[in-house]
């Protein structure tokens, strides 16, 4: 028990010793004074990257379609002046030859004809028309007929006094020979045109000659309407 309390007694003494030991030698440092207060340093603002794109000019893709140069824009839209296009040939431009053209063209469909290569439609005779009036002392007329225009079909009937001589006569490119007898007096010769051709109205060139083969006249007719006719007045002494 002695011993115990001893060691308690002996412990106490020694922690005092070294409190006071301690105690003695620290000294604490004092925190340094400051004359003003420190300036707090800003926090740099960090930006969203995102939101630096946003501020950006926006890029603008060229359209080609806007640009003149390579395609030009449509004038057919509102609010643009129409056109000044025109049919009329009447322009600052003109051939003063032009007005020549359609005279040229008809002479050249008439020369055409002539010569057999083309035949047109027109405007068709509606009417009987007359190859003139003669007198002789022939017994007979050789009528020789034959389609001057294109060979389109045209066909005629031929008639004396109202008698028919040829009911139906082809035209051809060659003359074809119709012999009429003469009576005593008055003789009326017909030639009717039965159809119109193809190509245009009938067209036939007729020669008549004597007995004596004396040439009585030479005529024709152009374009002549169906059921029309073409007459001769021949007086017989």
């Amino acid at each position: 028990m002695k011993q115990i309390l001893f060691f308690i007694l002996f412990f106490t003494a020694v922690t005092v010793s070294a409190q006071t030991e301690f105690g003695t030698k620290f000294k604490p440092i004092a925190a340094p004074k400051f004359g003003a207060k420190p300036k707090k340093t800003p926090i740099p603002e960090v930006k969203d990257p995102q939101a630096d794109n946003l501020d950006m000019p926006s890029i603008k893709v060229p359209n080609v379609f806007d640009h003149t140069s390579i395609t030009p824009k449509s004038q057919l839209q509102i609010g643009v002046e129409k056109s000044k296009f025109t049919m009329s040939t009447e322009t600052d431009f003109a051939n003063p030859g032009d007005r020549f053209v359609p005279k040229m063209e008809k002479d050249l469909d008439k020369a055409l004809k002539d010569a057999g290569l083309k035949e047109g439609r027109g405007t068709l005779v509606k009417r009987n028309i007359s190859l003139g009036d003669f007198r002789t002392k022939s017994q007979y007329f050789i009528v020789k007929f034959r389609d001057f225009g294109a060979i389109d079909g045209d066909l005629v009937k031929v008639s004396s006094n109202d008698k028919v001589i040829r009911d139906q006569l082809f035209l051809d490119a060659s003359f074809k020979d119709v012999k009429i007898m003469l009576v005593d007096g008055f003789n009326k010769l017909d030639f009717e045109a039965l159809n119109i051709g193809t190509l245009g109205g009938n067209t036939a060139e007729i020669q008549v000659y004597d007995d004596k083969g004396q040439l009585v006249t030479n005529d024709y007719w152009d374009n002549l309407a169906a059921g029309f006719k073409a007459s001769i007045i021949v007086t017989k002494e």
